[in-house]
């Protein structure tokens, strides 16, 4: 530091011998300067403390360390604040500038504390805040059945839609003029045109919670069938680099970003709040961003003020009343809901069920080895109409190839033996990185269109428990450590027809026999249709450890594959 720079309240050092000064000089140095660095200190510790907050108030109203009571009489802590609030932390700047203005003149303690907070947060939380800001009113929903009583004060404060949100560069990947879909986002991840994509938990934040919802609704407008449609949405989540970041933290990553390329590839696409983005966009940082909201399933956050039964409503209401809209827009949120929105669904569960589906995913960097029944009853048709359980395989099964995530080591077999002397069962993709090479092309693709020209033998028998046995034995040479290894079987019927029927009884102790607890490979099994042998079934299932699920109408094939793939993941 030099003389220039030093605290007017000091003189300048004094760059001789401290020894030239006389003793009691020396001694108001000393002293002057400890104040000073006492002060510097206690300072910074505020500002630290304002800064890990992210909030212009401290998380406590606790005083800084006394100085002696000589040089300064004892500050007395101040009182638990008479108002506590938790909103949402887009909203809560506008929230906590409202309570500044309540302060009384004069008086150190401010008597509402205002905290920034993402609404699963609050909702978990054992202290309950006296008033709520959440940013949807679906959380309002899930906590009343969670016995958590509050009630709405006035109209909504504000709204803002949800934004597919990237850096400018990449943004005409899933923006055409100014429109973009869920369902474009999930091609662009699903053909990896788009490189990254990433989410926000969907059980503590809005963004997450919202965004799920979103996706079940534009793959459901998308696809006829429940069950394709459950596929189409867990295409996406599988492809996910992180489903669970902080909305907050996403920005201040791509924030921090010093080049377009680094930002795509550690963050990519992502939903977020408009007014988030908006205000983004202000701040003027290198990586620019651009977004749209998703018009298939556009979903859009809201503002209610609520107050918890019990408390004093009084400064509540007042702080309700200093909340401004014009405040409001001015930080970028709108005042009136946005047009053609996806409807929420009426309970919290409702709601809660995917998200806690997608949350449970596991991105495990697994293997799996498919086993498709080609047998010639595979080929029978259903209904009235002319669908097969063939065609409907055909559908959902090139659906199901999108699944898995390029950390994925994959390979499928189909088997029927329609001749004496037919093997059990024939690869029909190789056994190997999801995508590498097969046969010439992408090991994804080379599924993708196995699956679409898949034609069962017509009177080909059915040798499922040799097939099993032999899948069983050749994942668990693949084992390695950190790397799952399952087999998923999809049968429409009884092992028999062939020269490898086998007893129930028999094949459960060659199975039994050739077990290795220190190589487990987990059984996931799919009885497709009315016929399926669902206790043989579930007999390999729970000797393997893994899961035998039923599909007796064969239309529901497509949600079966979406358990199956969700119960391959749980096994491990």
């Amino acid at each position: 530091m030099s003389d220039n720079e030093w605290p007017r309240e000091l003189p300048p050092p004094h760059h001789g011998d401290w020894g030239d000064e006389p003793p009691q000089a020396r001694s108001r140095m000393l002293l002057s300067a400890g104040l000073v660095i006492v002060v510097l200190l206690a300072a910074g510790g505020v500002a630290w403390q304002l800064m890990r907050n992210g909030s212009a108030q401290p998380a406590t109203q606790a005083s800084a360390a006394p100085l002696p009571s000589s040089t300064q009489p004892s500050v007395t802590p101040c009182p638990d604040p008479e108002l506590t609030v938790a909103a949402a932390p887009e909203i809560e700047p506008v929230i906590r500038a409202a309570a500044v203005t309540l302060n009384p003149p004069g008086q150190r303690c401010a008597p509402i504390l205002v905290r920034a907070e993402e609404p699963g947060v609050t909702l978990a939380a054992v202290d309950q805040p006296d008033v709520w800001v959440p940013s949807s009113s679906a959380w309002l929903r899930i906590a009343e059945e969670n016995k958590l009583a509050f009630r709405t004060s006035g109209a909504t404060l504000a709204y803002s839609p949800i934004m597919l949100t990237a850096p400018e560069a990449i943004g005409s990947l899933y923006i055409k003029d100014g429109k973009t879909t869920w369902n474009e986002l999930i091609e662009g991840v699903a053909s990896e045109r788009i490189p990254v994509a990433t989410m926000s938990d969907p059980l503590t934040t809005t963004t997450g919670l919202l965004s799920v919802h979103g996706v079940h609704a534009a793959t459901a407008l998308a696809a006829r069938d429940p069950g394709i449609a459950q596929l189409r949405a867990l295409t996406l989540r599988s492809r996910l680099t992180d489903a669970a970041a902080d909305p907050g933290s996403l920005l201040g990553r791509m924030a921090a970003q010093s080049d377009t390329t680094s930002a795509v590839y550690d963050i990519g696409v992502f939903p977020a709040i408009e007014q988030q983005l908006l205000a983004y966009q202000k701040g003027g940082h290198r990586v620019a961003l651009t977004g749209a909201a998703p018009s298939d399933g556009m979903v859009e956050a809201d503002y209610p003020y609520a107050i918890r039964k019990g408390a004093k409503t009084g400064l509540a209401d007042r702080l309700r009343a200093a909340i401004t809209k014009q405040a409001l827009t001015e930080a970028g949120f709108r005042a009136e809901p946005t047009a053609g929105g996806a409807r929420l669904p009426g309970t919290g569960k409702a709601l809660l069920d995917p998200a806690r589906q997608w949350a449970g995913f596991q991105s495990l960097a697994f293997q799996v080895l498919l086993l498709i029944d080609a047998s010639g009853s595979m080929n029978e048709k259903i209904g009235g109409g002319p669908a097969t359980k063939a065609s409907l395989l055909r559908e959902s099964g090139a659906s199901a190839a999108q699944l898995f995530n390029r950390d994925t080591t994959i390979g499928m077999w189909y088997f029927g033996a329609g001749a004496a002397n037919s093997p059990a069962h024939t690869e029909e993709v190789s056994f190997g990185p999801i995508n590498g090479d097969a046969g010439g092309k992408k090991r994804r693709d080379a599924l993708t269109e196995k699956i679409k020209t898949y034609r069962p033998q017509s009177n080909a028998g059915t040798p499922l428990y040799q097939t099993v046995l032999d899948g069983v034995a050749a994942m668990r040479e693949e084992v390695k450590s950190g790397r799952p290894s399952v087999v998923v079987v999809l049968t429409d019927g009884a092992d028999g027809g062939t020269r490898f029927a086998m007893s129930q009884q028999e094949f459960q102790k060659r199975l039994a026999a050739g077990r290795d607890p220190a190589r487990p490979v987990p059984v996931i099994a799919v009885g497709y249709g009315p016929d399926a042998n669902m206790p043989a079934l579930q007999s390999m299932a729970k000797a393997t450890g893994g899961q035998a699920i039923a599909a007796k109408n064969p239309a529901d094939l497509a949600s079966a594959m979406a358990k199956a793939f969700l119960a391959a993941r749980a096994a491990n």
